[in-house]
């Protein structure tokens, strides 16, 4: 399990963090990887097809631009994702069959629900950079998601590389209650 991402933005200031109120589906409720991107809008081909594809650990960032008419995921596509090994999706639109989805393992971090697919064949860009919550999601790098959020750590960075023991020991003597000298 990576470290937590409030820990991790303790320690390292640089990281981008998503202001999205995204939640959190599927049996992963913390999974890191490197970025994989799509932006489309309403439109699954582009997802379908990629996550058809060895993940290899990798999270996709999906820009629906923030959509929920129509969902962008759902329980056959988890399935195909979990079983092609990506460690998670974050997804800036809707998606649908939760309850099918809680029971996958996967990581998932969605605006919200919606019954209605989405469609196939208006396209859409892969592996570009995406920008929605603040954060620009670019491929290669880090992202970290928890029930907290979702983060993207500087570039070259990974969760493995940042000291969060400090922080902590910061973050026990700021909280605690003896007094100060």
């Amino acid at each position: 399990m990576p470290p937590k991402t409030s820990d991790l933005c303790d320690a390292c200031a640089e990281a981008q963090v998503c202001l999205l109120p995204l939640r959190g589906y599927g049996l992963r409720r913390a999974f890191a990887g490197s970025i994989r991107t799509i932006r489309c809008f309403e439109d699954i081909a582009l997802m379908r097809d990629l996550l058809g594809q060895p993940g290899h650990g990798q999270v996709l960032v999906i820009d629906g631009g923030g959509s929920l008419a129509h969902a962008l995921f759902g329980d056959i596509m988890a399935e195909k994702a979990a079983r092609n090994g990506w460690a998670g999706l974050v997804i800036h639109g809707a998606i649908r069959d939760c309850v099918e989805i809680d029971a996958i393992d996967i990581g998932v971090k969605a605006l919200g629900t919606v019954p209605r697919r989405g469609g196939r064949g208006s396209g859409g860009e892969v592996d570009v950079p995406v920008s929605f919550g603040g954060v620009t999601f670019t491929p290669g790098l880090r992202l970290v998601a928890d029930e907290d959020g979702v983060i993207v750590l500087p570039p070259g960075l990974t969760e493995a590389d940042i000291d969060v023991a400090d922080a902590l020991a910061a973050t026990a003597a700021y909280t605690s209650d003896a007094p100060k000298t």
